[in-house]
């Protein structure tokens, strides 16, 4: 539960954001706001070892080894600050405020430096200051009051989140980018951690969970993980990681976690696909809702050579997708960082990983990689509008490397595209948002899949070989006759054949026969110039009188795995491929196409995941009469109308 108050806190840095319009566009506010916040409850939290930190600063020089240590030890934090000035005094020359703030940030402890600096928060100050704001917005601030006895660090969370939330709302066309919807976070985390999960951490009496979020964005995910654990176990204690690639949206992330006297260390900054900041590290809850469609041709090298170099020894041995959606490389790097023990994973998705690629192709092998590990435990259809910079249908896919022994093999589908409530103001692109009662609906639907929603028409529950199917390759033989036209003698150096025009041939060897004196280059053209396909034509061989195929005339099927396939050993999966296409072709081909057959060397096993095919209801045609007879009584509305004007 938020704690209570918090709400004023928010309320008065609104009010203060207020006082930016006309200087900064609304887009911006957040980008003043949240640093100035996180310096004043810097100010707040060190003043009682403020001049201790200073005193022992003056004995520590900078540049002495160990000095870092030694001052956040007397600050009593993971930060200091050993600036002459706090927000109160930095106001007492009001034709310096500007340079007594940089002061202020300038003297702060590296890692808290950085992420100031992270905001670009200078040149923001240069503005306000030439705008006459600087001081008003600063005495503002400097009355808030942030001590840790009146704002504890759990309601400074929720300060802080809440007010990001509200600027990235503000800013309409840039939020989606780096800000999920709560309500989507929290249906991802409630699907995370209920049902058994949420059992064991409430029977646990001091249960330890680590969470990491590789592309983190602000944070919201980490900490609202953080926050739904503690509700099931107060006593729980909840380590988060996390890893983003954006600058200032990584300070926000950080600030975050600062705010909540969390090591910011845990946040870092950098691309995750190149440079994984927690390579050694595996965690119980791994969550995140990565860019859709996003090209990553930029940074393939070291991704692709990793691929190459480690293969399941590293994080992309399953394979690399299309360079223009990186989104299962995401997911990939997730799964890599599952503990033995078991892990659950939540990841939110467009569409396109659900089928896009070939059987044989990066995306289609990740796919089946995951079904042959039987890791994908779920997936949830969300409503579309969801988020703020795309209106596509987007999925949670919720993943496991420990099932219960009820639901191994199995997958559960749950619809929930119709649990979407409409905004009374759309936000971007956001139109739709769900309510607390729907995500405890759909969660309830998840977690009852095999009880009871059952026979609930949202709810479906395959086995893992339902997404899978063999690629056959369906050949019928090559029957050409060899006629030599005028167009074949014409289109070629050949005019010394001539005398061939209007022959036929039944072989390609009886047609080079009767033109001696071509090059092996020449032959291979004049033969294919005179080529001609005829199904009374008898059947070409070639060598060992082995029929040779048609290309024209080849065809490609899918035919279904057989339940247990994923469980059968690499020997018995091959035959079981080949009775199988061996039983499709007699069935389904021959009776339409008795010469075909299968080229077994050709077959590729695919796994696409179909969703709305599953949920998909036939809706017959009305009937014909009924059709007609509303054209009809139209026709009739519309002559007695026209009668009316005297047409």
């Amino acid at each position: 539960m938020a704690p209570v108050g918090f709400e004023d806190k928010v309320a008065f840095v609104w009010k203060v954001a207020d006082k930016l319009r006309g200087t900064f566009k609304q887009h911006e506010y957040g980008a003043v706001m949240l640093p100035l916040l996180v310096l004043r409850r810097m100010d707040a939290v060190l003043a009682p070892t403020r001049d201790e930190v200073r005193s022992k600063a003056h004995e520590h020089p900078e540049g002495r080894p160990g000095r870092e240590a030694i001052l956040e030890r007397a600050a009593g934090h993971r930060f200091y600050n050993t600036s002459r000035f706090t927000f109160s005094t930095l106001l007492s020359d009001d034709k310096n405020v500007a340079a007594n703030l940089r002061d202020f940030v300038t003297q702060l402890s590296p890692a808290a430096r950085r992420v100031i600096e992270a905001y670009d928060l200078d040149p923001r100050i240069e503005r306000m200051d030439r705008a006459g704001l600087l001081y008003a917005v600063l005495a503002d601030f400097a009355d808030l009051d942030l001590r840790p006895s009146v704002v504890s660090n759990e309601a400074m969370g929720y300060i802080f989140e809440e007010l990001l939330r509200k600027f990235s709302e503000m800013s309409n066309e840039t939020a989606g980018e780096h800000y999920t919807p709560r309500e989507v976070i929290r249906l991802m985390v409630d699907l995370l951690v209920s049902g058994p999960t949420a059992v064991e951490l409430q029977e646990n009496p001091v249960p330890v969970r680590t969470v990491y979020d590789p592309a983190a964005g602000t944070g919201g995910m980490l900490m609202t993980a953080m926050a739904r654990i503690k509700e099931l176990n107060d006593k729980a204690i909840v380590n988060v990681a996390g890893q983003e690639l954006n600058d200032e949206t990584w300070a926000i992330a950080q600030s975050d976690l600062m705010m909540q006297d969390i090591d910011p260390g845990r946040m870092r900054n950098g691309n995750t696909l190149t440079q994984d900041a927690f390579a050694t590290e595996k965690f119980d809850l791994i969550l995140a809702n990565p860019p859709y469609g996003v090209d990553w041709k930029a940074y393939a090298n070291p991704i692709k050579d990793e691929h190459a170099r480690l293969g399941d020894a590293g994080r992309f041995g399953a394979g690399l997708p299309r360079v223009s959606d990186g989104s299962f490389l995401f997911l990939q790097h997730m799964l890599s960082h599952m503990k033995p023990g078991g892990s659950r994973v939540g990841i939110v998705l467009s569409g396109s990983p659900l089928f896009s690629g070939q059987a044989g192709s990066g995306e289609s092998e990740i796919r089946r990689w995951i079904l042959e590990n039987d890791w994908l435990e779920g997936i949830v259809a969300l409503p579309d509008q969801m988020f703020y910079n795309t209106g596509i249908s987007t999925y949670v896919w919720i993943l496991t490397n420990d099932k219960a022994p009820e639901v191994t093999g199995l997958v559960r589908l749950v619809d929930a595209r119709e649990f979407g409530s409409k905004m009374r103001k759309s936000l971007g692109e956001k139109r739709k948002e769900l309510t607390p009662v729907a995500i405890d609906d759909i969660v309830q639907l998840y977690l009852g899949a095999l009880g009871e929603s059952v026979d609930d028409a949202r709810v479906k529950v395959l086995p893992r070989e339902a997404f899978g199917f063999q690629r056959i390759t369906v050949e019928r033989p090559l029957r050409r006759r060899w006629e030599v036209s005028p167009h074949a003698v014409a289109a070629h150096p050949f005019t010394a054949h001539v005398g061939l025009v209007g022959q036929v041939f039944d072989t390609e060897k009886a047609l080079l026969a009767a033109a001696p004196g071509l090059t092996t280059a020449q032959k291979k053209v004049f033969a294919k110039a005179c080529a001609i396909a005829d199904p009374d034509a008898p059947i070409v061989t070639g060598r060992g009188d082995k029929i040779e195929a048609d290309p024209d005339l080849r065809d490609a099927e899918n035919v279904p795995l057989p339940a247990g396939w994923f469980d059968l050993d690499e020997d018995a999966r091959l035959k079981t491929l080949e009775a199988d296409a061996e039983h499709h072709l007699a069935a389904e081909i021959h009776p339409y196409i008795s010469d075909a057959w299968i080229d077994h060397t050709k077959t590729k096993v695919g796994v696409e995941i179909p969703f709305t095919r599953q949920f998909y209801a036939y809706t017959p045609p009305r009937p014909v009469e009924q059709i007609a007879n509303e054209i009809k009584s139209m026709e009739v509305h519309i002559q007695t109308w026209m009668k009316g004007l005297g047409l």
